[in-house]
């Protein structure tokens, strides 16, 4: 399963959930709006694959009460501390993304909803955030050794339950029927702050400054996500083809360059000033075309081969888990696929639009998972940042008439990217997907998945 959402301010993130799955290919076709004039002469692929995307991988589990039964068994000194500290990791972490999810999709869908469905929606978020808070904190530790990890960990999640309810009362509609809902939030948000008060999980300067506040906060998010992320060992591919191509390149141009040399001395006699003049020529030729043979044979042997490796390894036992290989490519839109070109449609825009596509072929060994895991999430981000640049400022004017007056309008250039993905796995249909991504100079604005 394949989701795509916005992230901070440019960026969009890619999350794909690997459920029991060992081995998989995933294609993501990106279609620039050709307005952009967007191609290999403003990104080449390295720097598009540096500079547009990240990637993370961390672990997951459906059974959300796994990690929980982890820290009952901790409490009766049943499970290795590392264990512990991993299992409650991964419960904050889940409980975090789904908290954030939930609470960014209100903000997303409350103009479209009915009171009474957003009513409820709000219901639910608040009554599972407070189920899951209180399951956290029924089985604290006893293990001194755990007692300042489990601190950090309920401060945190306090504080951000606390930080994701305010900002929902801060955009939640005016209306009286978000009297009682809007009291609810107050009072959880009161409830929290004061169990971080009577805990003195902060000391008064935190509290008293918000900004060394929030970088506490960020700190302890990271402790949070380390347990459960899996490390990345990044290669770059193909050093020794490079070198090959180099020397093949080199050695082409010498022994034409020797040929000519012999061919021009049987012609003019000794040395001369004339033979000196053709020398001298004969290696400018040289040196002018000596770069471009290279390249073109690098992209010749280059072609269709991966360009970079990566190596998975377990954060706890620091074993190798998986590996998965990479490609990153400009492609003209005559080369996709017929099932990506139907998703697309569009004919007019396919004619001036740059296509990148991005593929990953993963393997991952589930049995050098940790204990009682078979999922990870893997997560791309896309920066929009370098597209950006390009898009015109200012804004254009809209005009209209209302009751015999002109009214102008400001409106603000937007444009419109396709992302579409191709998920292949073993023995299962091949699953395409289509999402359209609309982008202004300072942020994503909307994410729209095509359905049919």
């Amino acid at each position: 399963m394949i989701t795509v959402d916005k992230h901070e301010g440019l960026s969009v993130r890619v999350a794909i959930l690997n459920e029991e799955i060992s081995a998989q290919e995933v294609d993501f076709y990106l279609f620039v709006p050709g307005e952009l004039k967007f191609g290999k002469h403003v990104l080449n692929e390295d720097e598009f694959y540096h500079r547009v995307l990240s990637n993370s991988r961390t672990y997951f589990t459906s059974r959300y009460h796994l990690p929980l039964v982890h820290s009952r068994l901790a409490s009766r000194e049943k499970l290795p501390t590392e264990q512990y500290r991993v299992s409650l990791s991964l419960y904050a972490y889940q409980y975090a993304l789904s908290l954030e999810k939930a609470t960014h999709d209100f903000f997303e869908s409350v103009s479209g909803l009915e009171d009474e469905e957003a009513l409820e929606q709000l219901e639910d978020t608040i009554e599972m955030a407070v189920e899951i808070l209180r399951r956290l904190r029924r089985y604290q530790p006893q293990d001194t050794k755990l007692v300042k990890y489990y601190n950090n960990i309920d401060n945190y999640l306090s504080w951000l339950t606390e930080q994701r309810f305010l900002s929902l009362l801060a955009h939640m509609p005016r209306g009286s029927v978000y009297k009682t809902i809007r009291q609810q939030l107050v009072e959880l948000c009161e409830a929290e702050e004061a169990h971080r008060l009577v805990n003195r999980y902060n000391s008064d300067k935190a509290i008293g400054d918000p900004t060394r506040m929030v970088n506490k906060m960020r700190l302890l998010r990271r402790l949070i996500e380390f347990p459960v992320t899996i490390r990345q060992k990044p290669e770059a591919l193909g050093k020794n083809l490079n070198k090959l191509a180099k020397a093949s390149a080199t050695a082409f141009v010498m022994l034409f360059v020797t040929t000519v040399i012999v061919q021009a001395r049987q012609y003019l006699g000794e040395i001369t000033l004339s033979f000196v003049l053709a020398m001298a020529g004969i290696y400018a030729l040289r040196e002018i075309f000596k770069d471009d043979l290279r390249d073109a044979l690098w992209r010749w042997i280059r072609k269709g081969r991966p360009k970079w490796r990566k190596r998975f390894i377990d954060p706890t036992s620091n074993r190798q888990i998986g590996r998965q290989l990479e490609w990153l490519d400009y492609i003209d839109f005559t080369a996709l696929p017929d099932e990506v070109k139907k998703l697309r449609r569009g004919k007019l825009r396919q004619q001036e639009e740059a296509v990148v596509r991005l593929k990953v072929k993963t393997q991952l060994e589930t049995t050098r998972f940790l204990s009682g895991y078979d999922t990870t999430r893997d997560v791309w981000k896309l920066d929009f940042r370098s597209f950006s640049r390009l898009m015109d400022r200012g804004s254009q004017r809209l005009y209209r008439l209302n009751d015999g007056q002109v009214l102008k309008d400001s409106v603000e250039k937007r444009h419109q990217f396709n992302l579409v993905s191709c998920q292949k796995i073993k023995d299962q249909p091949t699953v395409y997907q289509r999402w359209k991504i609309t982008v202004n100079r300072s942020k994503v604005v909307d994410i729209e998945e095509i359905l049919d």
